[in-house]
């Protein structure tokens, strides 16, 4: 389970939360030009754009939840479970992993034009990290500053959405979604309008009431409706801090507070982060659950011809 969402304020900003019921050990990690991304099925990447996001990392290779590059283009991967299906090696195709996709495309990318000539030639294949490592279903949204993509790869193959609210939740297909936004076009932030009959006194008895029906509760469906309600109606302002915050207010209506969504036994799911990056600037911003101090790492602070990655620890949880 977890929310991604774009937003566009002068500068654009780029982030998720992360909604689930155990750590990863989740660090903030800058990729360099120079650092060799591994790949199974092709060519190392040698020299590529610089990119930085939360990640975990194993084996010296960052396994990132979101991240932007340095031309401004960003990803993450969200749950997509039982709708989420990689396929055997295709010789017609570059077969990349769905643990290599974010470096892949950010590494090779400045913008959503040449992540989706990249993605058509793409077969996200089934291999696994490690032994003790499977792989996660997911799914994806690819953004830079005007577009955003959603990617996901399926029994009947590799699906590529417009994504033109900027949006992503989880199950069910991103299809559903976009259907879905219909059954909402009603509502307003402002007073209820009576267009139920001129023969009742109706009365607007509390304000927002013209958002009457927007989704609450935690599941995916719910959750893209009200992102995208909030996202929309924002206001958009001129300082950087201020738009950080709204940004992060954004994500914060559809956080998971603990014991809200039991996944199993007595798990629960739980917003353990949230970024926003500015994809301009190039700085990551991010909160945890236990530490709503706003944190930031300026990728531009880096030596970005490194050949190692840098890795910052975030406050435990």
């Amino acid at each position: 389970m977890c929310t991604a969402i774009t937003f566009n304020s002068g500068d654009t900003f780029f982030g998720r939360n992360l909604d689930v019921e155990c750590s990863y050990n989740e660090c903030v990690v800058i990729t360099p030009r120079n650092f060799e991304i591994q790949m199974r099925c092709l060519e190392n990447l040698k020299n590529h754009y610089a990119f930085l996001g939360m990640a975990t990392v194993i084996n010296d290779f960052p396994l990132y939840f979101d991240a932007t590059n340095e031309m401004g283009l960003s990803m993450a991967g969200l749950n997509f479970p039982g709708n989420a299906f990689y396929h055997e090696f295709d010789e017609a195709l570059n077969n990349v992993t769905p643990f290599e996709l974010i470096p892949y495309i950010l590494g090779k990318c400045k913008d959503v034009g040449e992540a989706l000539r990249e993605l058509k030639a793409i077969n996200i294949v089934n291999i696994s990290f490690s032994k003790e490592l499977s792989l996660s279903p997911l799914h994806w949204i690819v953004s830079d500053k005007e577009k955003s993509l959603t990617v996901e790869s399926t029994e009947a193959g590799l699906k590529i959405y417009d994504n033109p609210v900027g949006v992503l939740t989880n199950n069910p297909t991103f299809d559903f979604h976009i259907t879905n936004l219909n059954n909402y076009m009603s509502l307003y932030e402002g007073d209820s309008k009576n267009l139920f009959s001129d023969k009742i006194n109706f009365e607007n008895y509390s304000f927002g009431m013209g958002a009457l029906g927007l989704p609450g509760d935690y599941s995916s469906a719910s959750r893209f409706i009200k992102a995208t309600f909030v996202k929309y109606k924002s206001m958009k302002f001129r300082n950087e801090q201020e738009n950080v915050n709204q940004f992060l207010y954004i994500l914060a209506s559809v956080a998971m507070p603990k014991g809200c969504v039991l996944v199993k036994n007595s798990e629960y799911e739980y917003t353990r982060y949230s970024s926003c990056c500015n994809v301009n600037k190039g700085i990551y911003y991010y909160v945890t659950y236990n530490d709503r101090q706003i944190n930031s790492v300026d990728i531009n602070s880096y030596d970005l011809n490194s050949c190692e990655i840098k890795i910052k620890k975030i406050n435990k949880f």
